[in-house]
């Protein structure tokens, strides 16, 4: 072998080597960078999966604290309703009982309530009151009941007011009383099964 082909083997062999070891060295740096690659991919997903978590619980909450507010409104908005609903139930019920005060059949309940209020008295005495607008069936009551009721001071919508003094008893047969708890017991309820 001439020098000139121990040149070009020697060139020929380093060549070769000098190529198997940059493609060696370049695949570890291709792996390296594969890996650290598939590191900052798993880095990065990991942190936008909590900054997602983050946002979603976030949103949840802006929505919760939405809706509960939305709730209370309603909620506002219903009872108020309601509110007026129960004025206006009311008032209608006021209206009727006006209406009945002015019937035949007003003054055979008040008969009725002086003959149940004279049987608990049995032989104490008892005091009859009406209010100022029926002052006009006193006397209708005196002949059915031998009973003269006085005017009350104070305006109970109608009905009638026993006093038996010597048992310490009231007997209240009034409107007022009787509407008066009957509004505060008054409840609404609504819904779907109550409709």
């Amino acid at each position: 072998m001439t020098t000139e082909e121990k040149l070009q083997h020697f060139y020929e062999v380093s060549m070769d080597t000098a190529r198997e070891e940059a493609a060696t060295i370049l695949e570890k740096y291709k792996a390296t960078l594969e890996t650290e690659m598939e590191c900052h991919k798993k880095e990065k997903q990991a942190a936008s999966e909590n900054q997602f978590k983050i946002e979603s619980d976030n949103a949840a909450r802006e929505i919760n604290k939405a809706l509960s507010a939305e709730h209370l409104h309603i909620k506002k908005k219903l009872s108020k309703k309601q509110q007026q609903l129960k004025e206006s139930i009311f008032d209608e019920v006021e209206h009727l009982l006006e209406s009945f005060s002015q019937t035949p059949e007003y003054l055979d309940w008040l008969e009725e309530k002086i003959k149940e209020s004279l049987k608990i008295a049995e032989n104490d005495s008892i005091q009859f009151y009406l209010t100022a607008k029926d002052s006009d069936k006193i006397e209708e009551l005196a002949k059915r009941t031998g009973i003269t009721p006085l005017i009350s001071e104070t305006d109970f919508l109608g009905g009638i007011r026993a006093v038996i003094p010597e048992k310490n008893i009231l007997i209240d047969n009034t409107f007022l009383t009787a509407f008066e708890n009957e509004k505060e017991r008054f409840n609404f309820d609504g819904g779907f099964t109550h409709e």
